[in-house]
């Protein structure tokens, strides 16, 4: 019989061996100092790899660990192995959402509009495949932060790009570049937050924008709800949703969303299992205008999760 959250002992997994490790150790001290006192006991752990130990007595583990290791599949099947229950988006779910290329074609399955896109290998992509063409987004598929990711209006820019994404992966989802506001839209169990409107100063929302704090450069403005008519919010939380389950996510996500300057069509980019989780990140903030505190959501995630563990 499962303990009341009140009484467990929750290990807060953080860190990871992947380029988002920094900014998942600051989520992980957010959520242990909001369980603290809410839990039985709140330990934080380093995890670098599968062969990280738990605290004796752990009953939960609270995954915070973005990008590799963490959002694809690995931890969740190492936690299923040893047979401990563990917060967010299951094994499978977690695969599919991480890889952008598994994600596009559950979004185009669905019917969630997504730009067009093709997959090209890096040893061989000399030009843009033809049914993208320039201008486009340059992507690697298995990371996050926008790590890797370029976008290409000249064909210099497309050699570069491929040269710096090819860092990171052999093969390159090639996308349609949409023009229009950056969004993301939170979604826990089967309730959709308040749309986020994500203002770059410069550029587009890279990791220097998105992590300041980190980089020591760029900066972001966020809108929260979004300025928008009701009918095209309705819409795109109506597409961050579709997305959310095309993907299967079981517990929580983001999905992030650009609306088309010109006709205001919301367009998935991708749904994020393991989305930022310090005070200030972005699933934070829209919970806060749902109504729901910080600390609240982080117990709303084990009260789901349980469901599925």
């Amino acid at each position: 019989m499962t303990k009341p959250i009140e009484e467990m002992h929750v290990a807060v997994l953080a860190g990871g061996p992947g380029s988002e490790r920094e900014v998942s150790l600051a989520s992980a001290r957010g959520v242990v100092k909001a369980l603290a006192g809410r839990v039985g006991k709140v330990t934080f752990v380093d995890v670098l790899g599968p062969d990280f130990e738990l605290p004796a007595g752990t009953d939960l583990g609270f995954n915070v660990i973005h990008g590799t290791f963490g959002e694809d599949g690995r931890l969740q099947a190492e936690m299923e192995r040893r047979g401990i229950p563990y917060t967010g988006a299951r094994r499978l779910s977690s695969e599919v959402a991480f890889d952008k290329v598994l994600s596009k074609r559950r979004f185009v399955s669905a019917g969630v509009i997504t730009p067009a896109s093709a997959v090209v290998m890096t040893n061989a992509a000399t030009e843009p495949p033809s049914e993208v063409g320039i201008p486009c987004v340059v992507k690697p598929p298995r990371e996050g932060s926008s790590v890797g990711v370029h976008l290409v209006h000249t064909d210099d820019q497309w050699t570069a790009a491929i040269a710096d994404a090819s860092k990171y992966s052999p093969d390159i989802l090639v996308e349609e570049l949409i023009s229009g506001k950056e969004l993301t839209v939170g979604v826990l169990g089967d309730m959709v937050f308040p749309v986020i409107h994500i203002q770059p100063r410069s550029g587009f929302y890279d990791i220097s924008n998105k992590y300041p704090w980190m980089t020591g450069a760029g900066g972001t403005d966020y809108f929260c709800p979004a300025d928008l008519p009701e009918e095209v919010t309705l819409a795109v939380q109506a597409e961050a949703l579709k997305a959310h389950r095309a993907v299967g996510a079981e517990v929580y996500s983001r999905v992030d969303i650009l609306l088309r300057a010109s006709d205001s069509k919301p367009f998935v980019l991708e749904v994020n299992t393991i989305p930022g989780m310090t005070e200030s990140s972005l699933l934070p903030k829209a919970a806060a205008a749902a109504g729901i505190d910080y600390a609240t959501l982080c117990l709303k995630i084990i009260k789901i999760s349980l469901n599925f563990n």
